[in-house]
């Protein structure tokens, strides 16, 4: 479980600039639970997401995984329970390394760094194997770059990287974006199929309301550092795109758009 409990978050303290985006902001994500975040732009989405990744720090508030207190703990050490794949294509990889270079990386994710071979050839076989479940013949092109590859071979890479070692929780940051129409249905169905196998709390922000009403099973919706709704079970199944769309017009009249 995740928790977000009495957060406050100012961006530019002290300036003219000065903003306030979270004030007392609660959230609970419950085990198992995969939450579509949508929201206008700069309503909180990936700020909610780089305060629970320990990207970015806040004021006052509690962060807390499983009920431990993680506020001041470093992103590194969150990064061992979490995994997350971000908009940019080009993040989740390193494009001057091979793709079994890159696979060895994300194996080894967490663990001790000594002074062997960053590769394990035994291990190529299994990263074979799982690169073929993404049907786009990168199982092929082990010592290709990654730099190389298209951005939706790149993203399929991140999202299969970020879920290799065992974590608790997987974080979506736009992560179909950058993407055309036909490879974002690609990485999506991945994502659902990967998310039900390995069990994950799961949160993904998207601006395509058709992914936040058709994936997950529990919906929330941010504007102004605010949940103005939130939805779960069979109220979330009964949610449709039109009803998402009634709301932000709503909210673009009230800010006078």
């Amino acid at each position: 479980m995740l928790e977000l409990r009495g957060i406050t978050k100012y961006y530019n303290p002290g300036t003219i600039n000065e903003m306030c985006l979270f004030q007392d902001f609660n959230l609970t994500v419950r085990e198992g639970e995969f939450v579509s975040v949508v929201g206008s732009n700069g309503s909180g989405k990936t700020s909610m997401l780089n305060i629970l990744c320990g990207s970015i720090p806040v004021e006052s508030g509690q962060i807390l995984m499983d009920g431990e207190d993680i506020t001041k703990m470093k992103e590194y050490k969150r990064n061992r329970r979490i995994g997350r794949v971000y908009q940019n294509t080009a993040m989740g990889t390193c494009p001057s390394m091979t793709i079994l270079e890159n696979m060895s990386l994300a194996d080894n994710k967490g663990k001790f760094y000594g002074l062997g071979r960053g590769i394990n050839k035994g291990r190529k076989e299994h990263y074979r194997e799982l690169l073929r479940q993404l049907n786009l013949g990168l199982e092929d092109k082990m010592d290709v770059k990654v730099g190389s590859l298209s951005g939706g071979q790149r993203q399929a890479m991140a999202l299969l990287m970020s879920t290799m070692t065992p974590i608790d929780f997987l974080i979506l940051d736009e992560h179909t974006a950058a993407l055309d129409p036909k490879t974002a249905e690609t990485i999506m169905e991945l994502t659902d199929k990967i998310v039900k196998e390995k069990q994950l709390t799961t949160i993904m922000v998207t601006h395509n309301l058709r992914y936040a009403v058709e994936y997950g099973n529990r919906m929330l919706m941010m504007h102004q550092g605010r949940c103005i709704l939130d939805r779960s079970g069979k109220e979330k199944e009964e949610t449709t795109v039109d009803t998402i769309l009634e709301l932000f017009n709503e909210i673009s009249i009230e800010c006078g758009n």
